[in-house]
């Protein structure tokens, strides 16, 4: 896969930005049959930065029920916690 396809989006969150500013991470959200060797090469390929670690969560879709009855689906993700190596930033979420 190209890394246009790896990684969907960033996620610009409060959390996400204390998690930037505390270890150095960037959170994307990224497809869902990705590991972390892809992501890493992509994050790499994309912006040009030196990468340490990659964590991945995945979060499965489920029915939302209301009075045991289902009301409506949310979708699943996979976010991969990306940990730059020291001194490298990414540009696209400074000031942000």
């Amino acid at each position: 896969m190209n890394y246009t396809q790896i990684l969907l989006k960033p996620l610009i969150s409060e959390k996400a930005t204390l998690a930037k500013e505390s270890a150095n991470q960037v959170i994307f959200f990224v497809h869902p049959k990705a590991n972390k060797i892809e992501v890493r090469k992509a994050v790499e390929e994309a912006f040009k930065v030196k990468v340490e670690a990659v964590n991945m969560i995945r979060q499965r879709p489920r029915l939302r029920t209301k009075f045991g009855r289902a009301v409506g689906k949310e979708s699943g993700f996979k976010k991969a916690y990306v940990t730059l190596a020291e001194g490298e930033k990414i540009e696209l979420f400074e000031g942000v």
